[in-house]
């Protein structure tokens, strides 16, 4: 049945707000009872996305997300545990939903945000690899980890620059690019590692940040010369120079 109801009516929205071929539109909006929430333009429409919990406002089985339910279940029954059907669909919505909103959070500078978004996604990627049972099914995730982790690295590394620590965002894409490297070694296809377009970039980005910033060897890279080169009081010196920084910083 059809119902004319004007407040349901969103052309004035649409209208304003013109969909941009090839552009990323996102911003934040508030709602009419005062939350925040993220609105993504799209070709047909507009994606509305919670800023907490999972991206559509649902709770699945009262979870925050559906990893965690899946990891409360895993909890109480590790060893007889195995993803259903219905799991699998499920977790195919939250990889999505998490995408679109990690993304947002990149475009709109929201480094840190997109960081927890990158880690519940490599964290429910961990989940389907520890209990998926078909192995296509886990590599129509798994592929995209490199990705993720690209994000992950580049959203850890500005927000350390957001907070004036060019050194520390160094040492954070040396993780990440790391991180990618496991990532190759596990699938053997480590020949691929040195084309791969993703690593590049945060290579570029890594001199970037070492040219802009007047940035040498961190002491993390100094203290992994020092160990690959056997220079083992160096190593134990840098190491405790290490120790000290981070007690500083917390």
């Amino acid at each position: 049945m059809f119902i004319f109801d004007r407040d349901q009516d969103i052309d004035h929205v649409l209208s304003a707000w013109p969909y941009r071929p090839g552009a990323l539109q996102v911003r934040m909006v508030q709602t009419r009872s005062g939350r925040e929430v993220i609105q993504m333009r799209v070709e047909l429409g507009i994606l509305q996305m919670e800023v907490e919990g999972r991206p559509d406002g649902t709770r699945p089985h009262g979870a925050d997300t559906y990893l965690d339910y899946l990891l409360a279940q895993e909890f109480h029954d590790p060893d007889r545990f195995q993803l259903t059907a219905e799991d699998c669909e499920e977790i195919d919505r939250e990889f999505m939903q998490f995408y679109h909103r990690r993304i947002s959070w990149l475009a709109m500078h929201r480094y840190e945000e997109a960081v927890r978004d990158a880690d519940h996604t490599l964290a429910l990627m961990d989940f389907c690899r520890r209990h998926a049972e078909d192995p296509q099914w886990l590599w129509s995730h798994e592929q995209y980890r490199p990705f993720v982790l690209f994000h992950r690295t580049q959203a850890a590394a500005l927000a350390a620059l957001d907070h004036h620590q060019p050194e520390e965002a160094i040492n954070r894409i040396n993780q990440g690019l790391e991180q990618i490297a496991q990532f190759y070694r596990q699938h053997d296809a480590e020949e691929h590692w040195e084309e791969d377009e993703l690593v590049q970039r945060l290579r570029e980005l890594r001199e970037t940040i070492r040219e802009d910033f007047h940035v040498g060897k961190t002491l993390a890279e100094q203290l992994s010369e020092a160990i690959a080169s056997e220079q083992y009081e160096l190593a134990a010196r840098l190491r405790d120079e290490l120790r000290r920084r981070q007690g500083q910083d917390k």
